[in-house]
């Protein structure tokens, strides 16, 4: 990437970069919300399901944790495995994730190409998932679907730590905060492109069918959803390979493979790369460095947890405790997201001025400042009434409408938003600087492998999350254990992240510098 004068961040550049996390970013916007549609469809249908369901009828933990992840284990009065399949159908992903992003990373660093070393996993996993991603809505059974959506969650992982990676790979060290924030900005144009693509699709389809929105079927414009998200992967996709030029990155340069004859040639690609396996061998991280990258992932781990948890149970929560129907929850989610946009590019200055560690831990603090305050205000109105939290509880699910009640939750209401947004700028103060972080522990020849470890950190979270705040919820009885469970999360990542030494950006000058000296 070209770089001014001044060392600043050639912003054009990363925002076509940025199409290609744009491209995921859409995709698993419209992903989540839809498959769940779909497979309770297919599920339902299923006479396997069915069977299965009837036999473990009397088993009460089944239902009791099915029911703490915010579902019905009962449909017409009859018990139903449906939520638990579609839950652990809806982790694959990250499974998925866990397994192969590093892997392919590892191979992306790897990789000797005319076209570099991450545009080739791009070109070919993009457009297969973008047909995958379409076809899921026109499968017509539930092995069909699995098929299509096992096959797209392999082949997103194929390519989704290359594209991440080639951003740094294009950046100066000290300026990754800066450009991760775009990229971050970029990502979350595409989900707001896909959670808005169903709405918009949905009234074309009525106006064309000539009925209103309430009057179509939802499924009958799944397709067309699908297709949509597909479309902005392949524009995003070829926006990032036909402008972001990355470097040839076979290890002998053009001319000197055509003017060897196809056994010298070979010959010399054959000791090039064991030299190449060679030097990676002696850029093993010293004793310190795996451990800062250790108690940084371990720290990731933790704060996935608690964002989550948040963003997979909040609507539950306004619901039980604010009293929001659905629509009013998402515009509360909005507002984070907002924020979180809002902060992108402010955060990668801070990481850059005052340091990614320091940043990261302030927004941690502010976490869990946004935290206590709302749960300390929680407490006090409800103490000022004479009442405990399970008592609380009981009252606000048997008469909700309660003079005590409609009390406390005009506080709550009004303290939310100076909380959602205090909650939004810490989340991008945090996630912009954490990737850089751990890609400068890993250097700057290893960035595909390091961004694979990031991932497995962050998506292990997810996989474990849901299961262990399942738990807190089932055995609290109420969704304001949110408000234990995340600031626990949040306070271990503070902890663990302290003993984090190395992962600060070396200033682009001193790398120039050392290279001189070298030559």
């Amino acid at each position: 990437m070209k770089e001014t004068a001044k060392g600043k961040l050639n912003y054009k550049q990363t925002i076509l970069t940025g199409f290609g996390f744009l491209a995921t970013s859409i995709a698993w916007a419209i992903y989540d919300p839809y498959i769940t549609k779909i497979l309770k469809k297919f599920l339902t249908e299923s006479h396997i399901v069915t069977e299965w369901s009837a036999k473990l009828a009397n088993v009460s933990f089944l239902a009791r944790f099915i029911s703490s992840q915010g579902e019905s284990a009962f449909v017409g009065g009859k018990f139903t495995l449906v939520p638990l399949f579609i839950g652990v159908i809806m982790t694959f992903d990250n499974i998925f994730g866990v397994i192969f992003q590093p892997l392919f990373g590892k191979i992306s660093d790897q990789c000797h190409s005319r076209l570099g070393k991450r545009r080739p996993f791009i070109l070919i996993g993009a457009p297969i998932s973008a047909v995958l991603f379409a076809l899921i809505p026109w499968m017509p059974s539930l092995p069909a679907v699995m098929v299509c959506i096992i096959l797209f969650v392999f082949v997103m992982s194929l390519w989704r730590s290359p594209v991440v990676a080639l951003m740094p790979d294009l950046t100066p060290p000290d300026l990754r905060s800066d450009g991760n924030a775009v990229i971050n900005l970029m990502g979350g144009i595409g989900a707001a492109v896909g959670m808005g693509a169903g709405t918009v699709v949905t009234v074309l389809c009525a106006k064309a069918a000539g009925v209103e929105t309430k009057a179509l079927d939802e499924f009958l414009t799944f397709p067309y959803v699908f297709l949509t998200g597909a479309v902005v992967m392949v524009v995003g996709m070829l926006a990032l390979l036909f402008f972001v030029k990355e470097k040839d990155s076979r290890l002998l340069s053009a001319d000197l493979l055509a003017d060897r004859d196809a056994a010298a040639r070979k010959a010399a690609e054959q000791k090039a790369k064991a030299e190449e396996r060679a030097a990676r061998k002696g850029m093993k991280l010293t004793k310190a460095e795996r451990f800062s990258l250790g108690m940084m992932l371990l720290g990731l781990f933790f704060l996935f947890c608690g964002v989550n948890a948040i963003t997979t149970f909040f609507s539950l929560f306004a619901e039980e405790i604010l009293h929001r129907e659905t629509a009013g929850a998402a515009r509360l989610i909005l507002i984070l997201f907002l924020c979180s946009a809002l902060a992108a590019l402010p955060s990668g200055k801070l990481g850059q001025k005052f340091g990614r560690k320091k940043t990261i831990l302030a927004g941690l603090v502010m976490f869990l400042g946004a935290f206590l305050v709302f749960f300390g205000v929680f407490l006090g109105a409800i103490h000022a009434q004479g009442f405990t939290v399970s008592s609380y509880i009981a009252l606000n699910a048997a008469t909700p409408g309660a003079a005590e009640i409609n009390s406390i939750l005009g506080t709550l209401n009004v303290l939310i938003y100076p909380v959602l947004i205090l909650a939004g700028f810490a989340n991008m103060m945090i996630t912009v600087n954490t990737l850089p972080l751990v890609l400068e522990i890993g250097g700057l020849s290893r960035v595909g492998t390091f961004t694979g470890y990031y991932y497995t950190a962050t998506f292990s979270a997810q996989i474990a999350s849901p299961i262990v705040y399942g738990f807190f919820r089932m055995f609290s009885g109420s969704y304001i254990s949110l408000f234990y469970y995340s600031p626990i999360a949040f306070a271990l990542a503070l902890l663990v992240i302290l003993f984090v030494r190395h992962g600060e950006a070396i200033p682009e000058r001193v790398i120039r510098e050392a290279k001189l000296a070298e030559d």
